[in-house]
This record gives C-alpha cells, structure tokens and sequence, in this order.
C-alpha cells in the first residue's frame, strides 16, 4: 500500500480528536489525583470500628464489671476521659463532659456494644469551649499531614508505575506503520491508536490506584466515568453521529472528487471530504456544506459514475399530421448527429395527443466523456425540430376559443373575426434549413472543472478522498 501526503493528511481528524480527548482526560486525572490523595489519608494503620460485642471479666457482678471495662475504656480516649459511667440493672447512664457531638454518640455506641448492657441513658453535657472543639481538629489536621508525609514513597510508586505504562501506551500508538498494515484506512488506524493510547492511561490510573490501595476510589471512578460517559454521549450525540459517518464515509468512498452528484436535494461536483461535511461546488460555482451525517444517510444520485446518459424532450406536431412518421423523421435526425450514441439507439414515442397538437418524446445517448449534456440536448432539440418543419410537420401554436357575453347572435362575430384572420394570414412561410453542427459545439464544459482543481490543489485543508481504495 502506497503512503503518501493523502494518507497522513487522512489521519489529522483523529489526531485532533485524541488531542481533545487526552486535554480533557489530563484534567480529570488532576481532579482523580486530588481524591486518591484524600483517600491516602485513611491508609495508615489505624484503629477500625468493630461491630461485635466488647467482654466484659467474669470477676464480680455485671454491673461493677460493665462499669470497671468501660471505665477503662473511655480512660485510653482522650476526647472520652470525662465520661462517668454509672450501672444498674444492666442499664448504663453515661455522664460528664465531651467535646464535640461525635464523641457522645461513641461513647454511647462503646457502651451499647458491651455485653450485659441492656440500654443506654445519654446524659452526657457537649462543652462548649474554646480549647477543647479546637483541639480535635488540630490533631486531624496533624494526624493528616503524618499521614500524607508516610504515604509519599507509596505515591511516588504509583507515580512512576503510571507514567512507564502511560509512555508504553504512547510509543505503541505511535507505531503507526504497525496500524496502517493491520487496518488498511488511515483514518481508522489513527482513530485506533489514538484509542489505544487513551486505554493504555486508564490502565496505568488503575493499576496506580491499586498500588495505593484505593480500591473502593477505583470503583467510585469506573461508575463514575460510565455515568459521566453516557452524559457526555447524549450532550455531544449529534457530533459523535456526524464524526462516525466521516469513519464511514471515509471506509466506503462512495464518490470521487469532481464527480457530479445530487445528495438529496442538493447538486453540484463534489470538492472534498472532510471530516465534518462533504464540500460541493454547486452548477453555479458556489460552495454547499453537507454534514457527512446527512451524507451518509441520503440517497446519492452520481451523474459522472456512468458516462453514458440519457436525455429526452418532448415536441408537438399538429393533430392532423401523421404521427408516426413524424417520429420516425425525429429519430433518423437523431441518429445522423455524431454526438448521440448509436447503441442504445435514439427512441421515440406518442405521449399524448393534446387538443390541437399531438405529444411527441424522444430520447437519445450521449457521452458524457466527450460531450456536455446540456449543450447535446439543445443541439438535439433544434435540429430534431427543423427536421419535422422541413418535412412538412407544423408545431402549432394553442389554439383558444373567446366567449362574448351579451350578444344574441353570435355568428357576425365569428364571421367577422374569421374574415379578419383570413384577411391578416401572412402567407406560409418556407421551413428553414437545420442549423449546421459545425457552428454548434457540445464539447464538455471544463470552467468548473478547473475552479475544482485550483481548490484541491489547497493542502491545508484535508481530505478523506483516496483515489486508492475502491469505491462502494
């Protein structure tokens, strides 16, 4: 396979998308950087909540024995050293002062735990000073910052661990040899390394975050790039359709540049490909954008694909002439001119007799290769018709007939018009001989064929067009 300037330029679309994408993926990797930090916090050793039952010593009665172990207890928590516990019954009354509302409800949740209570009366007083809210918060923020300060070496690991995959990734999408031979498009294959470099980051992320030991912030991450995916697909559906159908179209090649085609409704020669809209130079020499998502769902109608291409017109002969040999000298006409092709040959048919002249089609061939379709038709047209007036056919004009209202007897005016027409007939005038071929050229127009070439001699702007590849 041959690559050339074309097919590097074919690949500029993916890379600009694998650009955006990796800017967009570099700053959520910022902010999934910022959580696994929080998260490290929490990876220290450190005391777990437990949810079974706290023994109490067998020694003694369960209530100076409940009342002796959560005593102990709360005297090994500094935020806990002003509870007082009181036992009766199995019913435990915790008293004194805590700091904060947080450390009531684990006071009461320690002695909820402990066996042989059978509830719990919180009576204890939240205080409401200065040193002792502050101080708690000091010692987070201390306990933080140690936490941070041990957990570095584990974050310069996965640091490093994501930066050799993140590199790996990148040097095997950026073989690009490997990926033009296995996928034979050049858009396709830049597409996919451009993919695979992005999965090759996410890979490194995850294993990075397997180092630290973040697992649950993998889950939180993975559910949370699916549900932020299928926001972004909804947001962004119709770019997402319209690059897939420039994938496709690029695939599939369904035209060539400078064919004359109609996509929909829409006519001209087509320009370029690009990687958003299909350019055509429309018959008067104006530039018509089509999304390529329309393109590729519109029915296209290619005018250049087959050169050979039919025209047809239609001429009247008057109602008393015989048709048929009106029909047969149209067609004789037809064959004798050297731009209609003699196979398929010129037909000719009645369409309709009308109420002063009878309906005649004729239809001929020509090549487009070596004669303008417009100008062959003209040129048909005029020589057909002065063929038939030369044979003694008229064209005859409609004829109407006027109603005047108000007049009893309408024959004086019928009389009077009559002799009014006979009187200003011009005598028949003589057919006039058909025109010479030699004063009419239908040679194909090339103006607009050379606008076209001067656009795409233009290299800045790309094109997804391979000469190359079949067309579909």
């Amino acid at each position: 396979m041959r690559y050339d300037g074309t097919t590097r330029n074919t690949g500029v679309v993916a890379q600009a998308l694998g650009k955006t994408l990796l800017i967009h993926f570099w700053r959520t990797l910022l902010l999934f950087l910022t959580l696994v930090l929080s998260a490290a916090i929490h990876l220290t050793p450190a005391a777990h909540a437990q949810t079974g039952k706290i023994e109490i010593s067998p020694a003694g009665s369960t209530d100076t024995a409940i009342t002796e172990r959560l005593t102990g207890i709360y005297s090994q928590i500094s935020e806990l050293e002003g509870v007082i516990v009181t036992v009766s019954d199995g019913v435990v009354t915790l008293s004194g002062n805590v700091a904060t509302d947080s450390a009531a409800d684990r006071a009461t949740d320690l002695a909820t735990r402990t066996a042989g209570v059978v509830t719990v009366e919180d009576q204890l007083e939240r205080s409401r000073e200065i040193a002792k809210n502050v101080s708690p918060v000091l010692e987070s923020a201390q306990a933080t910052l140690i936490n941070y300060y041990h957990a570095l070496p584990l974050f310069g690991l996965a640091l490093i661990v994501f930066l050799i995959i993140a590199f790996v990734g990148h040097l095997f999408a950026s073989w690009s040899r490997f990926w033009q031979r296995i996928l034979p498009n050049p858009f396709l294959a830049e597409l996919v390394s451009q993919a695979v470099r992005i999965v090759m980051l996410g890979v490194g992320l995850v294993v990075a975050l397997n180092l630290t030991g973040s697992t649950a912030l993998i889950g939180a991450i993975l559910g949370g790039a699916g549900v932020l995916g299928i926001a972004i697909g909804f947001a962004v559906r119709d770019s997402l359709e319209n690059y897939i159908s420039s994938i496709m179209l690029s695939i599939r090649q369904p035209f060539r540049a400078n064919e004359h085609v109609v996509i929909d409704n829409y006519e001209g020669k087509v320009v370029r490909l690009t990687s958003r809209a299909t350019v055509l130079m429309t018959l008067d020499g104006n530039h018509l954008r089509i999304p390529n998502s329309s393109v590729f769902k519109a029915v296209i109608l290619n005018y250049t694909r087959n050169p050979e291409r039919r025209f047809e017109f239609e001429l009247g002969v008057d109602a008393e002439d015989d048709p048929l040999s009106a029909l047969s000298t149209g067609i004789e006409t037809l064959q004798s001119l050297d731009f209609i092709l003699k196979e398929p040959n010129p037909k000719g048919v009645i369409k309709k007799v009308g109420d002063s002249n009878i309906v005649l089609t004729f239809y001929a061939w020509v090549d487009q290769t070596q004669s303008d379709f417009g100008k062959a038709r003209g040129v048909a047209i005029a020589h057909t018709k002065a063929a038939l007036e030369v044979g003694g056919f008229s064209l005859p004009e409609p004829i109407y007939r006027l109603r005047v209202d108000g007049l009893k007897d309408m024959s004086i005016v019928e009389s009077a018009a009559s002799d009014e027409a006979s009187s200003a007939k011009p005598e028949a005038a003589q057919p006039a001989a058909p025109p010479s071929l030699q004063a009419t050229s239908v040679a194909p127009d090339t103006d607009l064929d050379e606008i076209i070439s001067e656009e795409r001699a233009d290299e800045s702007t790309k094109d997804l067009l391979d000469d190359d590849r079949p067309v579909e």
